[in-house]
């Protein structure tokens, strides 16, 4: 996102009735509204993570939604009546790349853009988070940060679940197995050297394990909680996200929407079998998911796919992550992952 002009950030500030504070990234001040235009806000910070505090309302009633860097969603639509103001807060990871690990370095900073259906945004400061707790995402791209519409995946839309004090660190990336996550320089080696103790680290991998046997899909699962918890932090392994493919009794009970292989791998079950075995936490996504798109029915599930726009049965909608990340923060909270004052429900 480009840097805003001053002369037109002056004038927005000015006709919002709103004081400018200078951004002073390095003096300990924490930045403001002078950062901002009516749409979109841009801080000139370092690679970090950053307490966000905004402020919501104007004269008219509003519904102000925030996304952030990569099409993150951080803070879902709020409403707030006529001449009230209400202030939400949120963390967020920057990050270089600031999407997918292997993609586009993408902006410096951190850059905020404004939604909602009558965007309102009164105030907002931005100050370096002390003692943040971060929930890191290892997996491929039914999880990553995509870069453009109509694709989304869960993981993208999680933060908007997280209050103040947590945040996520997607390093997720389209077209990953647990042999290309393991071998790539820019992927688990960069990763693993940034967990702090207490850290949650999400691993969903299985997708692209097309030709991984059982033994090595085992093992390299095993080296990845190995290594988190060599770290200090806590794994936590999740199976795979549905693919959309009906049987004609209206079921998935398939191997191409359940993830077996064309080696006979079934994967999901070969996460939970490692996930007993090394007494790691289990979210159970591919039943979750399963039970949720046989509910809605062939008709009902193409939603939350990208069936309708590009015939593809597989990777989720905006709406379809946002639904799929909803059931990730239903089991970290009911697993008391985290503290349940960390999260938004409803």
């Amino acid at each position: 996102m480009r840097r805003f002009n001053l002369a037109v950030l002056a004038a927005v500030t000015l006709s919002a009735g709103l004081t400018a504070v200078p951004a002073q990234a390095h003096s300990g001040r924490p930045l403001g509204i002078g950062n901002c235009t009516a749409t979109a806000c841009h801080f000139d910070v370092p690679p970090g993570t950053y307490d966000v505090k905004v402020l919501l309302g104007g004269d008219a009633a509003s519904n102000t939604a925030i996304t952030g860097e990569t099409r993150r969603s951080l803070l879902p639509e709020t409403a707030v009546a006529a001449g009230e103001r209400t202030a939400r807060s949120f963390t967020v990871n920057v990050r270089t790349p600031e999407g997918e690990p292997t993609g586009p370095d993408g902006t410096p900073g951190l850059d905020l853009t404004l939604g909602g259906t009558a965007p309102a945004l009164a105030d907002i400061r931005v100050t370096p988070a002390r003692h943040a707790r971060q929930i890191f995402l290892v997996g491929d791209s039914t999880v990553c940060d995509q870069p453009g519409d109509p694709y989304s995946g869960w993981g993208q839309q999680l933060p908007q679940y997280l209050r103040k004090g947590v945040s996520v660190a997607n390093y997720a990336d389209s077209g990953e197995s647990t042999v290309t996550y393991l071998s790539e320089p820019r992927l688990w080696a960069t990763v693993q050297p940034l967990i702090r103790r207490g850290d949650l680290v999400l691993i969903q991998l299985a997708h692209n394990d097309k030709t991984t046997d059982e033994a090595t899909y085992r093992a390299n699962l095993e080296t990845l909680v190995a290594g988190v918890r060599e770290k200090g932090g806590n794994p936590v392994l999740v199976t795979p996200i549905v693919r959309r493919w009906f049987n004609s009794d209206g079921t998935l009970n398939n191997g191409t929407a359940l993830l077996v292989n064309g080696l006979g791998v079934d994967h999901p079950a070969v996460i939970r079998s490692v996930a007993a075995a090394e007494d790691v936490p289990l979210i159970d996504l591919t039943a979750k998911t399963k039970t949720l798109v046989e509910s809605l029915g062939v008709e009902g599930s193409k939603a939350i796919y990208l069936y309708n726009e590009k015939r593809d049965n597989t990777h989720t909608s905006v709406h379809g992550a946002t639904v799929y990340a909803g059931l990730v923060r239903d089991e970290l909270l009911a697993q008391g992952l985290v503290p349940e004052g960390a999260v938004r429900v409803g």
